[in-house]
């Protein structure tokens, strides 16, 4: 495995618990003008240097340049995250891992019950504000950030390294980018196309930093 000092999880922990908010729930007035005042995408970590980076980053900074923080803006984003991540319908970029590995392409399915597991056997005990499948991305990364926020205290937590290796290879690589990448294709605004685009960047540079080969597992979407 590389080299894996406390800023890199101090990084990983930060990304993580940005994309859970932008994942996870509707977008809402305050969270986007944090991200403005912020200056999201200007101080976004440089993880791959490469060009979907770069991208990526270009298109949050458009699109949070032209926020002013009006009504109708905030619908458009509501409505963006909404056929991508939620529906009505069947959403563009379902952000649940069971809709990808089962041939259904249902929830709880058969990849669910292994993480949820996968979970009991490592610890891992999740509070949920709502009935909401485990293996939804967003809660997926709230478990990332807590997993790299222990590590930065402890960084030579070798049974830590181990679950974060495991939860990347078993349950998060084998389908999160074709997840992206649908989200990445569907997106109507800059902000959800260029966060797509990062959060790409980041399961890949993951993979690559725990040194993971994915599972393989047929997807269904």
């Amino acid at each position: 495995m590389s080299t894996i000092n406390t800023s890199d999880y101090q990084t990983w922990g930060a990304i993580a618990k940005v994309l859970h908010n932008i994942l996870y729930s509707y977008p809402n007035m305050p969270l986007i003008a944090q991200f403005k005042r912020d200056e999201l995408a200007a101080f976004w970590p440089e993880l791959e240097f490469s060009t979907g980076e770069q991208s990526g980053k270009a298109l949050l900074s458009r699109y949070l340049t032209q926020w002013e923080g009006d009504e109708s803006q905030l619908i458009e984003l509501q409505l963006d995250y909404g056929q991508l991540f939620f529906g009505p319908g069947d959403p563009k970029a379902a952000p649940w891992g069971s809709v990808y590995t089962s041939e259904g392409q249902l929830l709880n399915e058969i990849s669910t019950q292994n993480l949820v597991s996968f979970y009991k056997t490592h610890g891992i005990e999740l509070s949920l504000a709502r009935n909401e499948p485990v293996d939804h991305l967003g809660l997926i990364l709230l478990v990332l950030q807590y997993l790299f926020d222990e590590l930065a205290l402890k960084p030579n937590d070798t049974q830590k390294v181990r679950v974060c290796t495991l939860l990347l290879q078993q349950h998060i690589l084998p389908w999160v980018g074709r997840c992206l990448a649908l989200a990445e294709l569907h997106a109507k605004t800059d902000f959800y196309r260029g966060i797509s685009m990062l959060a790409q960047v980041y399961f890949a540079h993951l993979g690559t930093k725990f040194d993971v080969i994915p599972q393989t597992v047929k997807l269904y979407r």
